[in-house]
């Protein structure tokens, strides 16, 4: 059973920084793609950047320049930088890990990101 555990969350000002963590129970090179989402009250989960291995990185529109993943094999672990955080970033963050041979999604418990005006 692969375990995501997220880290980093918190509460920070508008324009501010976090950078989230997630460290996977298993070499994270065993993953075809890895990932960060998020959810806002009332509202879907929404992709927010994405690492797939020997593609370019994907991100969503409304996070482009100012969040970066980034990944450490040793220590099996994703990164995601938030920079010039926005209150409309608030949400809780989920670590994703796909698996194209298992067909199946890993996901973390979550992170709560709240950024106040």
């Amino acid at each position: 059973q692969v375990q995501l555990v997220e880290s980093g969350g918190g509460l920070v000002q508008s324009g501010g920084s976090l950078r989230l963590s997630c460290a996977a129970s298993r070499n994270i090179l065993s993953f075809n793609t890895m990932g960060w989402y998020r959810q806002a009250p009332g509202k879907q989960r929404e992709l927010v950047a994405r690492i797939t291995w020997g593609s370019p990185t994907n991100y969503a529109d409304s996070v482009k320049g100012r969040f970066t993943i980034s990944r450490d094999n040793a220590k099996n672990t994703v990164y995601l930088q938030m920079n010039s955080l926005k209150p409309e970033d608030t949400a809780v963050y989920y670590c994703n890990a796909y698996v194209r041979y298992e067909q199946r999604d890993y996901w973390g418990q979550g992170t709560q990101v709240t950024v106040s005006s």
